[in-house]
């Protein structure tokens, strides 16, 4: 009906078509096109279609290792005018980077001319270059005319080009590729021929090796250009996930002189451009960004990289080089994603034992074809030979029936009826010389038969036993490697970098962290809520979407470990400063971006662990009262993909964690408003996989929102939540310390006007901290912990917090406690907000004269008074100096310029200061073009 009704409005040529699905029908189409047949190579040989079409071409003009060289414009001409219908660029871009000695490990084209450089010069013209394929392309293209692999129909339909290569080494690892598709990308580095050959037949002797115990043979990447791989951790990380990121540094020396020392730069990361490395050099010398260096040379010529830096007699060299390596690209990163196409359609992320597994099977496929083909040859010239020996036999009666009869045809079918021959047979008895008919002749063919005879044995004994096959791969191999086998030319430290790292370059202050339902994770700091007065309305601390609300907020510090653990039983980690950093409005990061969870798997529990904090325990809590106490040091290496926390039941979900050691109690609080408080220790200690035994027994539709660890003799009060923004705290002394399992206690009176419980958590009595309540619509409010009263144990609690009349249906979602002192803080409290490594400062209410001015600048670029005008542009509250500037101020003057050439008539220059006033920071940014200076980025005019 859908056809009938676009026939009937059908104008002229044109047919009506819903746009919504032509859209989605296109782009689909277009999106597999670009990823199939364009930009992610095949696992199998390790190329994209432009690469297998190039070499395939090259290998049809018959130009081999020992042919004369072409030009490279046929070469284009040819593969675009049969396989590839597209642009000439795009082909002669391929031939040119197979033919680049330092972008492929192992070139695949042999040219001859100018191809570019390092320095980034481009090649010639393709009607100037010429070019031929290497062995190592042969060994590509090896064995594809005996029905090795499938072959299918060029793009209109005239030829026939491989789906791939017969490939006899893994091309995906040992050249690498770099790719980007639609929604996806790819990117593999280069190895080394030996150890990958090495690897191949280790696998092939122990199919059950893991990734890591292939490690032993593949040390990791080997880059054309040499120079050094840090961090060994991060490579076993990339061959175990597929992903991964390698930290390459350049070779340097530092060489004493004459005058003084110098360095000597001799290799370079990967994919590094020369000529942009030494202007970058040059630059931050003229900025004075870069101290102690007199001099600069660019030495390099065909015999390789020399890059000569001279130092002034009153520089350390061992410092210039560390300012190198953190701000030029001496110091790199190769991001590792080895994504590639299995069965030459489906895209999939591979470790390096299922990448080197999908070659070898693909190598035994390849063997198998060709000896099948090798085996009907020999079997078809068998029988041939067979024919011809009944001929030699029977000479006499063979030359009288083909000169009694009339035709050729009569004399074809009187050969096949008296001597039983085949069509075949006849056919070469009928078209053999007379030659043949001599003594030695004959017994040629006597003995070419028994050497087919013996061929064929061989050869079915090779297809009957997958042992052999595999035995073909491993001396194929190890034949590989002893003809194009090299020294590794990178070097792989066994060291740590950790000057650089990101860790030394983020500040370790205190940040919140906010995770919604959805799935959504930021980090910011803690200075952007400001404290309000209890029953406040709040602030807007993030947008979410009308389905998404928030779920959880953690405080902690940048440099701490964060544990996440699913409803499904798992954990993972992370450093926290690897959480994205947010603003306050913004929504987020997608937590599958963060940790890989699976489908429906959603976090419910996080921890904050310290470097200096060893917790005795973990105690994890389910939705149905089930508690497991598990030794912290179970959980101390947690892989990417997570680690299994808690074995669960079928329809439970674990809901709660925390830390604990002996001598706590624990507290567990129900939707209902029940409570049960034991002894940690009459939860005994389980293994990390089990599942637990019962700590709260839970009456029907009831369930477990929170629980808390009592620290032993601790002074703490029960705060507790509900959802229409009720609370209040009560005194631990009001629950008496029950067994494990029971139905426990009342601890909030639930009713209409209180809503469910959402939450509880116990705090030190005394504990001077502020409270930070997040509802459903994303209003938060902050307020002094003081301000919520202790009251009874089966009282509903006063309001903490008021929804505005616009969000009806708003209702509270959680809620977390900072501390507002760190002396104030008991050291045995293992649950508290973690301490400072600098005293942290006191935030107060901006005064009403300087509110009024923010929301002057709303309306207006009305300008404000010297000091508080910067600081609250920001929206931030103000934050009081803790000890007044000495006489030489802690903060340093710093300054900062970055040219960026953007085009032959534009060039921007942004420059940027900061400076610090009596602990007020200023901050102004500029942007200059032509001339003219645009103020919309600095805070001094105008809106932002």
């Amino acid at each position: 009906m859908k056809k009938d009704h676009e026939e009937k409005d059908r104008v002229g040529k044109v047919t009506p078509r819903i746009l919504e699905e032509e859209i989605q029908q296109s782009y689909l189409s277009y999106a597999m096109s670009v990823i199939v047949a364009r930009a992610l190579p095949d696992v199998r040989d390790g190329l994209k279609p432009v690469h297998r079409r190039v070499l395939f071409a090259m290998n049809e003009m018959g130009l081999h290792p020992t042919a004369k060289y072409r030009k490279s414009a046929t070469v284009v001409g040819e593969v675009l005018g049969k396989y590839h219908p597209h642009g000439d660029i795009a082909a002669y871009d391929t031939l040119v980077r197979l033919a680049q000695d330092f972008s492929m490990r192992y070139p695949l084209v042999d040219g001859q001319g100018n191809f570019g450089s390092i320095d980034g010069d481009s090649a010639a013209a393709m009607r100037y270059t010429e070019a031929k394929m290497t062995k190592m392309a042969e060994e590509m293209l090896g064995d594809i005319d005996r029905d090795t692999v499938d072959f299918m129909d060029n793009y209109d339909g005239t030829r026939k080009e491989p789906k791939v290569l017969p490939a006899k080494v893994p091309q995906l690892l040992l050249n690498g590729t770099m790719g980007i598709a639609v929604g996806m990308a790819t990117s593999v580095p280069p190895h080394n021929l030996s150890e990958l050959m090495n690897a191949i037949v280790a696998l092939v002797d122990a199919p059950d090796s893991s990734s890591e115990d292939l490690m032993e043979y593949i040390k990791g990447p080997d880059f054309p250009t040499g120079g050094g791989i840090y961090n060994p951790g991060e490579i076993k990380q990339a061959y175990l996930t597929g992903k991964g990121s390698i930290i390459m540094r350049a070779v340097a020396e530092i060489e004493e002189t004459n005058r003084g020392f110098r360095i000597l730069v001799t290799e370079l990361p990967y994919q590094v451009n020369k000529s942009t490395l030494v202007e970058k050099i040059a630059d931050l010398v003229k900025t004075k960004k870069l101290i102690g260096v007199s001099d600069l040379r660019d030495e390099s010529d065909r015999d390789g990289i020399r890059i000569v830096i001279e130092l002034k007699k009153d520089a350390y060299p061992k410092k210039v080089l560390n300012h190198l390596f953190k701000q030029t690209a001496m110091q790199s990163s190769f991001h590792v994603n080895n994504l590639a196409l299995v069965d030459g359609i489906q895209p999939q992320v591979l470790d390096l034992k299922s990448t080197l597994q999908y070659f070898i099977d693909h190598r035994r496929i390849v063997i198998t074809r060709r000896t099948e083909f090798d085996l009907a040859k020999a079997q078809e010239r068998a029988h041939i030979l067979e024919g011809l020996k009944i001929a030699l036999d029977n000479l006499d009666a063979v030359i009288k029936t083909i000169k009694q009869s009339a035709t050729k045809e009569e004399a074809h079918a009187n050969l096949m009826k008296k001597f039983k021959l085949s069509e075949a047979q006849s056919t070469a008895i009928l078209e053999m010389r007379l030659q043949a008919l001599a003594g030695l002749e004959r017994q040629k063919v006597e003995d070419e038969y028994k050497e087919k005879k013996t061929l064929i044995k061989e050869l079915k004994d090779i297809l009957a036993s997958d042992k052999r096959i595999m035995e073909i791969i491993k001396k194929e191999s190890l034949e590989l490697k002893d003809k194009y086998g090299d020294e590794r030319r990178t070097k792989i430290v066994q060291k740590t970098l950790g000057q650089f790292s990101e860790e030394d370059l983020v500040p370790n202050e205190e940040v919140v962290i906010t995770i919604t339902q959805g799935g959504y994770i930021k980090r910011q700091p803690v200075t952007a809520y400001k404290a309000q007065k209890r029953g406040g309305k709040g602030i807007i601390g993030m947008t979410t979407k009308d389905e998404d609300q928030i779920d959880r907020i953690q405080v902690a510090k940048n440099h701490d470990d964060i544990l996440f653990f699913t409803n499904r039983g798992r954990v993972f980690r992370q450093r926290v400063y690897e959480i994205p950093q947010a603003s306050r409005i913004a929504k987020g990061s997608a937590m599958v971006n963060v940790i890989q969870l699976g489908p429906e798997e959603v976090v419910t529990g996080i921890l904050t662990m310290p470097k200096y904090e060893a917790a005795d325990n973990f105690v994890m809590i389910t939705q149905r009262g089930v508690i497991k106490k598990t030794e912290a040091a179970k959980y101390a290496n947690i892989r990417a993909n997570g680690l299994i926390a808690i074995k669960l039941d079928e329809g439970d979900e674990l809901k709660w964690v925390s830390k604990s050691r002996s001598g706590d109690s624990v507290v567990i609080v129900t939707r209902e408003g029940q409570a049960v408080h034991f002894a940690e220790v009459d939860a005994r200690p389980l293994g990390r996989s089990t599942r637990g035994v019962r700590g709260i027994r839970l009456r029907p539709k009831d369930e477990v929102v929170a629980a808390d660890v009592a620290v032993k003799d601790g002074d703490y009060g029960m705060l507790t939540i509900s959802e229409k923004g009720l609370g209040k705290r009560t005194s631990l002394t009001q629950y008496p310390l029950q067994h494990r399992g029971g139905i426990g206690v009342k601890t909030f009176n639930v009713n209409e006007r209180t809503g469910k419980v959402i939450g509880g958590r116990l705090v030190e009595r005394t504990l001077a901290a502020d409270l930070i309540i997040t509802s459903k619509n994303g209003q938060v409010i902050r307020m002094p912990l003081k301000g919520v009263p202790m009251l009874g144990r089966i009282t509903q609690g006063v309001t903490l917090m008021r929804f505005k009349s616009s969000d009806r249906g708003d209702k509270v979602v959680s809620f977390t406690v900072m501390a507002q002192n760190e002396d104030e803080l008991p050291p045995t409290d293992i649950r508290a907000v973690i301490k400072s490594e600098a005293r942290v400062t006191k935030v107060e209410q901006p005064e009403p004269e300087i509110k009024a001015t923010i929301r002057l600048r709303k309306l207006s670029p009305a300008k404000t008074p010297d000091r508080p005008a910067k600081l609250m542009a920001a929206k931030q509250p103000i934050v009081k100096p803790v000890a007044k500037p000495t006489a030489k101020p802690a903060t340093s003057f710093t300054k900062r310029k970055l040219s960026v050439k953007l085009s032959a008539k534009f060039q921007s220059r942004v420059s940027a200061k900061k400076k610090a006033s009596g602990g007020f920071i200023k901050r102004q940014v500029s942007v200059k073009s032509k001339g003219k200076t645009n103020s919309r980025l600095s805070r001094q005019k105008g809106k932002r």
